[in-house]
């Protein structure tokens, strides 16, 4: 048995206290008590600080873990990621810090306005939607083992947290709440803009947000071979 994870023990220890540190800390009592003892900007600067090392961590350790090949490389596979890493990073700039008082990183959420719900009228999720695009759509061209795990369950944790994220909100604001604030922000994206239940709509800051989004993109592009070691380019 210990031959059959021989290699693996680092990765599957990051794995444990990356998850622990997405389940425990935001439980509703112990995020609560948090609060109450340090203030919500200390407990969500360190809670952010915590989550930014430990994903360092296991980016490292997935790099350092056996490498099993479940599929052969091509070099289209790195396309998918530059398609999608737009959509990441415009669901990024625009679902952080924004009133949302229906999923996480939103900020004021008494001035949510359930009639103009910007962003949050594609998805109320938008920073875990960029978390799952981002995860999966790497997962293509790192057809191994150890990076399937990473994206893989990376991308199923984040579509899990939206739908406890829902339960959760559902129990706290009650049916009659849920219903007004969230009748027109859709859990998949774009479903309630084509159903024709919500319309587009600009937020505040909205060329600043677009800036930083393709800021955010041209960034991840010219670290990403720095950072990641890997080029995010096809190869010639």
């Amino acid at each position: 048995m210990s031959e059959l994870f021989a290699g693996w023990d680092e990765l599957i220890f990051a794995f444990v206290l990356f998850f622990l540190s997405h389940i425990i800390p935001v439980r509703p009592t112990i995020r609560e008590w948090f609060i109450r003892h340090i203030g919500k900007m200390l407990y969500l600067g360190v809670y952010s600080a915590l989550s930014i090392f430990l994903f360092a961590w296991l980016i490292v350790a997935v790099g350092r873990a056996p490498y099993v090949p479940l599929w052969q490389f091509a070099s289209w596979q790195t396309w998918i990621p530059n398609v999608a890493m737009p959509f990441v990073c415009l669901l990024l700039a625009f679902g952080i810090a924004i009133p949302n008082p229906l999923s996480i990183a939103s900020r004021n959420d008494e001035a949510f306005d359930p009639s103009h719900p910007g962003i949050v009228g594609v998805t109320r999720h938008p920073v875990l939607w960029a978390a799952a695009l981002w995860a999966f759509a790497h997962a293509v061209p790192n057809g191994d083992v150890a990076h399937i795990l990473l994206f893989g369950l990376f991308g199923a944790f984040s579509l899990l947290g939206m739908l406890a994220i829902d339960a959760r909100k559902q129990r706290v604001l009650g049916a009659d709440k849920w219903r007004r604030l969230s009748r027109r922000t859709p859990l998949v994206p774009l479903t309630a803009l084509l159903a024709g239940r919500s319309r587009s709509s600009a937020q505040n800051n909205s060329l600043l947000r677009l800036g930083i989004a393709a800021g955010l993109y041209v960034g991840f592009i010219a670290l990403h071979e720095y950072v990641i070691g890997v080029s995010p380019f096809p190869p010639l």
